[in-house]
């Protein structure tokens, strides 16, 4: 073994992509393990590796995580993108739980059927302009530093430049009204370990294609 995490996942982003992302913006080097079929998937079960019978499932210091946000907690706290007390936790806690709301309804639009994706996509973005971004302009204006809570990158800050960028997949000016958020995107990008995962052939997941759904879903089912 080299020590590394090894990620267990099918090929899309799903709810394995923050835990990319917060290993990547850590600079954490990481393996991933592909499922590409319903045996893949039932090996990993059979062998006892899923507590849940579930995936994602990381494998980490010892440990075989599954639970997204219990492999996010972990992974947070390792790397110290925690904050440094229990107020500033709860403060992460609440924005990455209020993204989180966002990410699963972006995350089901794909598989939403073809009559209903228009007005699906019309509530993403209601949503996403009107109830979620407002939020953490605000969040940034009263707040007054370059970061969502305490004065360093913590694994709200990742989780929210992931939100965003996923939002402007949709819509490229979201952020026209939100200047705080512009720049903050800029800044969380250029981030080293940050830019290094959004160059080209880095392990981040394009956006899922309708073609590759009938395999997911016989993997699932």
């Amino acid at each position: 073994m080299s020590g590394k995490p090894v990620l267990h996942y099918v090929s899309v982003r799903g709810r394995m992509e923050p835990v990319k992302w917060l290993l990547a913006a850590a600079g954490v080097e990481f393996e991933e393990r592909i499922l590409k079929t319903k045996d893949d998937l039932q090996k990993l079960r059979t062998d006892g590796c899923l507590l849940f019978q579930q995936v994602p499932m990381v494998e980490i210091d010892g440990m075989k995580l599954v639970q997204t946000r219990a492999i996010l907690n972990y992974i947070a706290g390792k790397y110290n993108l925690y904050g440094k007390d229990l107020k500033e936790r709860a403060l992460i806690d609440m924005y990455v739980e209020g993204m989180a709301d966002l990410y699963d309804i972006i995350m089901n639009h794909d598989f939403k059927p073809a009559n209903e994706k228009e007005k699906d996509l019309a509530n993403i973005m209601d949503k996403a302009t009107n109830r979620y971004l407002p939020v953490f302009e605000k969040v940034l204006k009263d707040h007054g530093h370059d970061f969502l809570v305490g004065n360093k990158l913590s694994r709200a800050d990742v989780n929210l430049l992931e939100t965003i960028l996923m939002v402007e997949e949709f819509k490229p000016d979201a952020l026209a009204k939100f200047p705080l958020l512009q720049s903050f995107k800029a800044r969380m990008s250029n981030i080293p370990s940050i830019k290094k995962f959004l160059q080209p052939g880095s392990p981040r997941k394009p956006p899922l294609q309708e073609k590759d759904i009938p395999n997911l879903l016989a993997i699932f089912s």
